[in-house]
């Protein structure tokens, strides 16, 4: 009877074993996109998340209409005449920096092709780091890109609608100062 019984429990032990596994493989793909965590070989996502708390204009970030771009922070924000802050969001980082300071918007393109072979739209263009074009740009499919430090690029990866509104504001001319 002993035998037995210890039959029944590893077959009970293996049946239990078998649907937990099911039901957690169910689980993890019906996970929304925004929720996942991207596994190795898969572009991540833009990232949205305020990484250090309420996302503040950084002081000392110029005045007027201006975009500022905080590098430590990988946020933007999008600043009207008054001084405020009529957007801001968070971005994937490119593997070249812009040094700290003030440039300008230099050119815009509405639809191209990432250095990553992504297609991108609403390409705002403000700074050239030895050669290599800095600028936000949002991937048509949402991702960013996957950054090789040992490749350059210059693309600030945004999600599609804060591409949209980047576009709307990022006139030719327009200030944008990178903070630390």
């Amino acid at each position: 009877m002993a035998g037995s019984s210890a039959a029944i429990v590893a077959g009970l032990t293996a049946a239990a074993l078998v649907t937990v596994g099911y039901l957690g493989h169910q689980a993890a793909v019906s996970v929304p996109a925004d929720l996942r965590h991207p596994s190795a070989g898969t572009p991540a996502g833009v990232r949205k998340d305020h990484r250090d708390g309420p996302a503040a204009l950084p002081a000392r970030s110029g005045t007027g209409e201006r975009i500022v771009y905080a590098l430590d922070k990988d946020r933007v924000w999008l600043v009207g005449e008054k001084g405020e802050v009529r957007r801001t969001f968070g971005v994937s980082p490119s593997t070249v920096d812009p040094e700290p300071g003030a440039y300008r918007v230099t050119s815009r393109s509405g639809a191209v092709t990432g250095s990553d072979g992504v297609p991108i739209e609403h390409v705002v263009r403000f700074a050239s780091v030895g050669g290599t074009a800095i600028g936000f740009s949002a991937a048509v499919d949402g991702s960013a890109p996957q950054l090789d430090p040992e490749e350059r690029t210059g693309g600030i990866r945004e999600t599609r609608a804060d591409g949209r509104a980047m576009w709307k504001f990022a006139t030719i001319g327009r200030t944008v100062v990178v903070v630390p």
